[in-house]
């Protein structure tokens, strides 16, 4: 690999550096700020894989972000060439180039399906292995895959890349090489709005601050939402950004709050911020956007309004088509002013001028954390499109009286003081049960072991047994020493046995997790105390949506005895809570309170509490999804829906995302009825009921 240019770009070093390990078969960890082009290492290694005749897998965290790289290869290698795999929704399973989620290909991977000339599968966002919810599958994906299989891992900055490289290799039964990059090809500035003194440097912020005391809490110990009196609002902010620093992504952490700006902004101008060329154009986009079928739905008047001012809100529970026309106008330089919430930084390539934060915490799913450095750089890194400006800039709404207590959280951004990336391996029920059906008990504890969690224990372990060592040197020479205390002596012996204990404890403890899960399933008779599997078992192996829970629904008979249309529509309740803001009218008639009560009763049930106990998965029901699911699955269209409830915020988005999951859940159930013909006929005609409008659309 000697070229210093691809596909006409003259590139980085560390793009060299990672393509020519590539080009010797080794796998590849690419850690780099947002912005200055990992993906084009794996443009590389696709063309190579297709130029050899090989198979190569894409795989992303979101569906959003797989769907955006199969729409740029069908455009780069042809359509014929490029597949897309999400749940149900097949395009060209047998094409050379595969784009689908992380959790498919775990799934691919887990049934044994062999997958033909298989040369690398690039992982994108690898980082998110830490990911609470979700991170046993990257590890469980990455355990599964062939050993000859290149991985082409892209990553944000990690503190502990290095370790993740050494576990990675250990893995994969060959090299994987770390590159790095620290520099951004563009630049990024830091500058903090206030309101009284506007644009301001992060030091010069301080001084002001400084001054400034601290608004008293009210009695209840917290802020009324919203902007306050004498607070920074988004308004200050766009008076500092305007015109020099469009666009600019204005990130905040409630979808509701995405609106709710944007609206607030689009009231206060006057005019729109395009020119009178950029708006005819706007004028013409909408015009063909209106000539779709369920336009109307998508983009509702006061939306329109909103987007002829050039300013647009983005976020995952907007309708689909209106989020794609959203993207399509800010790539043309349409949209000026984005309110959108994180989910937009996740690979999408949509860089800004500038990017905005209105807060520097979020909701983790159960109290407010402040932002992560990884997820603070990811959209800080939006800012400063390559070729167009000479720096980024990055700013953060700010009150003065709030600024002391955040400033040492900024200064840990700017010095790259990121997280490392921490295991969050804990096999769920339905990879146990896969586990114990497709292999022999040394072939299990050996996958078990090779994980990111276990590898990280057995290190640990190692250090204390160290620290043990060094304990028993020092005490030895305490033992010479005439002045020590009375007591040192057995207060050190007693560190030593705790130290050996606790490296003892910790090298077997993924494993005993794994076997306290087997413990389980015999428990509550999923499989026998020889390994034979019971119907429980059996049925676990085909769910991997809240497995116990929906598993003792099936066990329970509450699928059986219901229409069709219900059924979906208990589907969709258990795979989406709603937003409290959302009341659903029907759900309180007489027939779904009863349902939902004995569903109610599964939930709160021993065997489902015991499991949660267990994997501290948190479980999701929502009776109110019922009457909405059965209704699209009876036909109705999503502008019907509308009728069923009352919003203050737009759930299309969300209704399409929970329609496309109870789908997946069908499929699973359908796959556990697989001995029941009719029934599975029957479901196979339900799937495609519901397989329709928006939850189709490759978005």
């Amino acid at each position: 690999m000697k070229s210093d240019s691809y596909r006409g770009l003259v590139l980085d070093g560390f793009q060299k550096e990672a393509i020519k390990a590539l080009h010797e078969g080794k796998s590849v960890l690419v850690a780099a700020p947002t912005g200055t082009g990992k993906t084009l290492v794996a443009d590389w290694i696709v063309e190579e894989a297709m130029e050899q005749g090989k198979c190569v897998i894409y795989t992303a965290p979101i569906k959003a972000l797989s769907n955006q790289k199969y729409r740029d290869y069908c455009a780069l290698y042809g359509e014929k060439n490029v597949g897309l795999i999400t749940g149900d929704l097949v395009i060209r399973r047998d094409a050379p180039c595969k784009v689908m989620t992380t959790e498919i290909l775990r799934n691919i991977l887990l049934c044994d399906e062999v997958i033909p000339d298989l040369m690398a599968v690039i992982v994108d966002e690898i980082h998110f292995l830490d990911d609470e919810d979700r991170g046993t599958t990257w590890e469980e994906m990455l355990i599964y895959l062939p050993h000859h299989v290149q991985i082409v891992g892209l990553s944000a900055t990690l503190a502990n890349l290095h370790e993740f490289a050494d576990w990675l290799s250990n893995v994969r039964k060959m090299e994987v090489q770390v590159v790095e990059e620290y520099k951004r090809a563009v630049p990024l500035a830091y500058k903090v709005v206030l309101k009284r003194n506007g644009l301001v440097d992060i030091e010069r912020a301080k001084q002001i601050c400084a001054k400034v005391k601290k608004k008293k809490v009210p009695e209840n110990g917290r802020r009324r939402r919203g902007y306050q009196k004498g607070d920074t609002s988004h308004i200050d902010v766009f008076k500092e950004m305007k015109g020099k620093h469009w666009p600019y992504l204005y990130f905040t952490f409630s979808r509701a709050k995405t609106e709710t700006l944007a609206t607030d902004l689009k009231k206060w101008l006057r005019n729109s911020l395009l020119d009178s060329e950029e708006y005819q154009q706007l004028k013409w986009a909408i015009g063909e956007f209106r000539l779709q079928e369920g336009s109307d739905l998508a983009l509702p008047q006061g939306v329109e309004d909103i987007l002829m001012r050039g300013v647009a809100f983005h976020h995952a529970g907007v309708h689909v088509m209106l989020k794609n026309l959203v993207e399509e106008l800010y790539e043309k330089r349409l949209i000026k002013v984005l309110y959108c919430t994180g989910t937009f930084a996740l690979g999408i390539n949509m860089p800004a001028k500038a990017t905005v934060f209105d807060s520097l915490e979020r909701f983790n799913g159960s109290t407010m954390i402040p932002l992560p450095t990884r997820e603070f750089m990811q959209m800080a890194g939006r800012a400063g499109r390559r070729g167009l400006d000479k720096e980024g800039m990055v700013v953060i709404r700010m009150n003065a009286d709030q600024y002391g207590e955040a400033y040492p959280q900024i200064k840990r951004y700017l010095s790259a003081d990121y997280e490392p990336v921490r295991s969050r391996f804990s096999l769920s029920f339905n990879s146990v049960a896969n586990l114990l059906h497709r292999n022999p008990p040394e072939k299990i504890r050996e996958l078990v072991e090779l994980s990111f969690l276990s590898w990280k224990r057995v290190l640990d372990a190692e250090k204390e047994r160290q620290k043990a060592d060094e304990l028993e040197k020092a005490l030895d020479d305490l033992q010479f020493d005439v002045n020590y205390k009375r007591g040192s002596k057995k207060k050190t012996r007693k560190e030593i046995s705790r130290r050996m204990n606790h490296a003892k404890e910790m090298e077997g403890k993924t494993w005993s997790e794994f076997e306290l899960r087997v413990q389980f399933l015999k428990k509550y008779q999923y499989i026998g105390e020889n390994g034979e599997f019971y119907a429980g078992g059996k049925a676990l192996m085909n769910f991997q949506i809240q497995e116990i829970f929906v598993t003792e629904l099936f066990l329970n008979g509450s699928f059986e005895g219901v229409s069709d249309s219900l059924l979906y529509g208990i589907l969709c309740g258990l795979v989406v809570e709603l937003p409290r803001s959302v009341f659903v009218y029907q759900a309180r008639a007489k027939t779904y309170q009863k349902l939902a009560k004995e569903i109610h009763n599964v939930y709160i049930s021993d065997v489902v509490r015991d499991s949660t106990r267990i994997t501290h998965q948190q479980l999701v029901w929502e009776p109110q999804m019922i009457p909405i699911g059965k209704a699209w699955a009876e036909g109705q269209s999503l502008s019907e829906l509308k009728a069923l409830f009352a919003s203050t915020t737009d759930v299309t988005g969300t209704l399409i995302g929970a329609f496309r999951r109870a789908k997946d859940l069908l499929s699973q159930l359908r796959g556990a009825w697989a001995d029941v013909p009719e029934r599975q006929d029957a479901l196979t005609g339900l799937m495609k009921s519901v397989s329709r409008d928006e939850v189709e659309v490759v978005a």
